[in-house]
């Protein structure tokens, strides 16, 4: 008989208690105050056969409201893409789903070759010469940008875009608090993009490094070059945070000198899947590739010849130092990376132009549209993602917006209580016209009242 799960019997727990000497599992709990245990047994109904539990549980799911049940309008960072349907395939075997570690290269050949090609082809992406296998989200990739960049200039101050994904400034802000000596410096923005003076201004000797994302969180494209011509003739290293989707259409940051670009290939063949698991990408210069956090799948040969691929280049430091190491971050996400290379594969450098594309019109024609149908949208150069103004609490707006089957967009109060009443609209290939023009004209409705 085929178990999904098989409960520990008796004998086996018998088993256990005597290896470590203790006469019942509730000794193991001997050093827990008795007036802080539950007195009670907890308030759960008995256990039901699996076919019944599995009908429970899918009425349970069935009420979640989902990119399948509605018509999502909501990015910030996770994106309704299409994801090709060999992914799923590819992933799912085993081959590919089994050790993420490939310490032993004569038999992870496969999966060092996977990774091989998903760093290849972030670097094509991006413009820089290596990238590291995957980290565990874009956030993480971000903050370990900055960690390095202190790490290599021994400066002291970090200047970043308010532009930046919330969420990242909050991670970065945890990693510079556990080292008090560092200092961030966020730079305001003028309307939904940077304020160029401002950031010219805050550079200065003591400046790690310049970062911004592109596009960043509000949907608008940064002027790299005009940034990076602020930290040229200093030591302070350039950090972009890219949506490596969008690098189908714009120009990579490595053609405009950016020292490390950093982000999320969640856009590539992963779902939303209620927020996560994602995957980072870290891409950088050759100068910096010893500083690289994580690991390094590298190309070599055989003693016969043959091409093979090995982990390479990774600092022990990051194992063995703790605090003192340049990065404590020695994993990374193997499987979500496959499922990137393998969409990205299949989409092709034109599919994945095209895409991109198909990004940027809709949200503009979706742009048109609210400002037609008057609506204040906030000026800047749009990829995927723009701002429009309400008249209401955008909370009210989009629980409103569900009872017409759309998810809407980002609540942006909850990243900046300046922007109270706004609403962050993403809109991806996978909208149609109808979709849009229904979405703006209840959307319409509803402000009016």
């Amino acid at each position: 008989m085929s178990h999904r799960y098989i409960p520990l019997t008796e004998k086996d727990e018998r088993q256990m208690l005597d290896t470590i000497g203790v006469n019942s599992i509730q000794d193991l709990f001997g050093d827990v105050p008795e007036n802080v245990l539950l007195d009670r047994n907890l308030d759960i109904a008995d256990a039901e056969s699996e076919t019944q539990l599995l009908k429970r549980l899918n009425r349970v799911a069935s009420k979640n409201i989902t990119k399948e049940t509605h018509t999502s309008f909501l990015g910030a960072g996770v994106y309704d893409h299409y994801a090709p349907s060999v992914v799923d395939a590819m992933i799912s075997r085993s081959e590919f789903y089994t050790a993420y570690t490939p310490y032993q290269p004569e038999i992870s050949q496969g999966e060092l070759q996977a990774i091989f090609e998903f760093q290849t082809m972030i670097c094509e992406l991006t413009g820089m010469d290596v990238a590291n296998s995957s980290m565990y989200d874009g956030m993480t990739s971000f903050a370990e940008a900055c960690l390095l960049a202190w790490s290599k200039t021994k400066k002291t101050k970090l200047v970043v875009s308010k532009g930046l994904h919330y969420q990242a400034l909050q991670v970065l802000h945890t990693y510079s608090n556990i080292r008090d000596q560092y200092e961030v410096v966020e730079v305001d923005l003028d309307g939904t993009i940077t304020d160029l003076e401002k950031l010219q201004a805050a550079i200065d000797d003591d400046t790690a490094a310049v970062a911004v994302q592109y596009p960043n969180f509000y949907g608008s494209i940064e002027d790299l070059e005009k940034i990076k011509s602020f930290v040229e003739g200093t030591k302070a290293l350039f950090i972009v945070y890219a949506n490596p989707l969008a690098l189908g259409l714009l120009t990579p940051p490595g053609e405009f000198g950016a020292d490390i670009v950093v982000g999320d290939t969640q856009v590539f063949g992963i779902p939303s899947q209620f927020g996560g698991p994602h995957c980072g990408y870290f891409a950088t210069t050759k100068k910096l590739m010893r500083k690289v956090p994580g690991r390094l799948v590298g190309q070599t040969q055989d003693d016969e010849g043959n091409r093979g691929f090995v982990l390479t280049l990774q600092a022990r430091e990051q194992h063995i130092r703790r605090e003192t190491a340049t990065s404590n971050i020695c994993s990374n996400q193997a499987l979500n990376a496959l499922a990137s290379s393998i969409a990205m594969s299949a989409l092709g450098k034109q599919g994945l132009q095209n895409i991109a594309e198909q990004n940027m019109e809709n949200a503009n024609y979706a742009k048109d549209a609210f400002k037609e149908k008057g609506f204040d949208v906030l000026d800047g150069i749009s990829y995927n993602e723009f701002v429009v103004k309400f008249n209401h609490p955008i909370s009210e707006i989009n629980k409103q917006l569900l009872e017409y089957d759309i998810i809407g967009g980002f609540d942006l109060s909850v990243a900046d209580k300046a922007f109270e009443n706004h609403m962050l609209v993403a809109v991806t290939e996978l909208r149609t016209k109808a979709e849009i023009d229904y979405f703006v004209e209840k959307a319409g409705e509803l402000n009016d009242k």
